[in-house]
């Protein structure tokens, strides 16, 4: 997707009643990643068994906000639904303006106050 080059990381806010699902391979790709063992991945990145803590922002956990575009400090190693994303259609970001409300304030919000604290 020639966007996501651009994109601050839309998808990687957690909207309300939403949920990163997190399988046993993704675990396993980010204990190779960070090269520790899968139960030290759960116990440091996981808010349940299936996903990731987040920021108060409700950014995920890997989402830099030292940098616009580029955020996830993972994505090598990063979840298969995240690799999946937008699931062969254009991203909803771009189509529906409620879900852009919502995000892009908090995407404002989160990097406004990382360059505040340079």
């Amino acid at each position: 997707m020639e966007y996501c080059n651009f994109c601050p990381g839309y998808c990687c806010y957690r909207l309300k009643g939403s949920v990163l699902l997190i399988d046993a391979d993704d675990i396993n790709r980010l204990a190779r990643y960070f090269s520790i063992p899968d139960g030290e991945v759960r116990k440091r990145f996981m808010e349940n068994r299936y996903t990731f803590k987040v920021k108060e922002d409700g950014s995920c956990i890997f989402q830099s906000n030292e940098k616009m575009i580029k955020r996830c400090t993972v994505h090598e190693a990063r979840p298969s639904q995240c690799r999946r994303f937008p699931y062969g259609d254009t991203c909803p970001y771009l189509e529906r303006e409620d879900l852009l409300s919502e995000i892009q304030p908090r995407v404002e919000k989160s990097l406004k106050s990382s360059w505040l604290k340079k």
